[in-house]
């Protein structure tokens, strides 16, 4: 099983919105996906449940998400447990979200340092969010992981980011999102020494330590408008700069030459910003790629529509590629 985490520490970048369709596209290509919402805002699970549906859910007691797995290890009163899917597609599982997750972000701060003294408990706490996932992804015969996570630097990321295999970076075409294209490649090389580190130095523990190798897949730009064929122009100045700042975000050699976005080797997919197709799939609860007339979809929509399958499916096989590549490498 792969895990992929979808990953920039600035908001807005489309990050949750590129794992829920990249999730659903790679099971439409056959694969069985689970879906795992470690972002304190849920917002993955909102996309992917409805309203009552997660009142229900975060009613229970204990509650059958993320946190709840975690809830008697954060309090000292156990280690993980299991905790069940939600369905969202007969080949996609959902690991559910919770508000109450920012509630480990302490603990998890405070056991970090630990795990350099050998600390059972510390690496316990430090991979809780890697076990849940993979055992969830287990049960559910999953041959796909794809991480939702928030968009900082925080101690839950870090987490996150330990138990992931392979990372995408998603960059809107504005400044904002181009200053934490900037900062996440420095930022994974730190986590992902220090987690060698601490991994070499852990102690006999009943259960398999993540490798937390975090290898860079690439980015994707995306959410741009699109006028007469091409970028309108107040996004292009951005789209232009992504390959070189990729380059010298993860280290990279600059090339020779300029390059462009259609180019670059290190670019997985452009996705423009489809509209009035994200409210529809939002209200039906399904990918923008497999809204029907019913939904809403009608007229010139299903041209979009068909699109908008187009884009990801070639995203998705372009994914998929590279992971066995950096699989028969490693």
């Amino acid at each position: 099983m792969k895990t992929i985490t979808l990953f920039n520490n600035k908001g807005g970048a489309g990050k949750t919105s590129l794992a829920y369709h990249l999730g659903f596209m790679f099971a439409e290509l056959g694969h069985r996906v689970v879906l795992a919402d470690l972002d304190p805002q849920a917002n993955l699970s909102t996309m992917c449940v409805t309203d009552d549906r997660l009142e229900a859910i975060w009613g229970q007691d204990p509650r059958p998400t993320i946190f709840g797995a975690i809830d008697r290890l954060r309090r000292g009163l156990g280690d993980v447990d299991r905790v069940s899917h939600e369905s969202v597609g007969g080949s996609i599982g959902l690991v559910v979200g919770d508000l109450q997750l920012s509630e480990l972000e302490d603990d998890l701060s405070q056991q970090w340092p630990k795990c350099l003294d050998r600390d059972e408990r510390a690496f316990r706490v430090t991979t809780a969010l890697s076990r849940v996932v993979r055992d969830v992804s287990d049960r559910f015969g999953a041959d796909i992981a794809v991480l939702d996570v928030g968009p900082n630097f925080g101690a839950i990321n870090r987490a996150a980011l330990i138990a992931s295999d392979y990372v995408i970076v998603p960059v809107a075409p504005d400044l904002f999102s181009m200053q934490g294209l900037e900062n996440v490649g420095p930022r994974l090389k730190v986590w992902r020494e220090a987690w060698t580190d601490r991994r070499s130095r852990a102690p006999a523990l009943d259960f398999e330590l993540p490798k937390g190798e975090m290898a860079p897949l690439g980015y994707v730009a995306g959410r741009h408008s699109v006028m007469g064929g091409g970028a309108v122009k107040a996004f292009q100045r951005w789209i232009d700069r992504m390959p070189l700042v990729y380059r010298r975000s993860f280290g990279e050699p600059e090339p020779a030459e300029g390059i462009d976005v259609a180019s670059d080797e290190f670019c997985l997919a452009q996705l423009k910003d489809y509209r009035s197709l994200m409210p529809m799939a939002q209200e039906a609860k399904k990918p923008m790629f497999l809204l029907k007339p019913g939904d809403g979809a009608i007229g010139g929509h299903q041209g979009a529509v068909r699109q908008a399958y187009d884009d990801f499916k070639t995203l998705a096989l372009e994914v998929l590629e590279r992971m066995n590549v950096a699989q028969t490498r490693a």
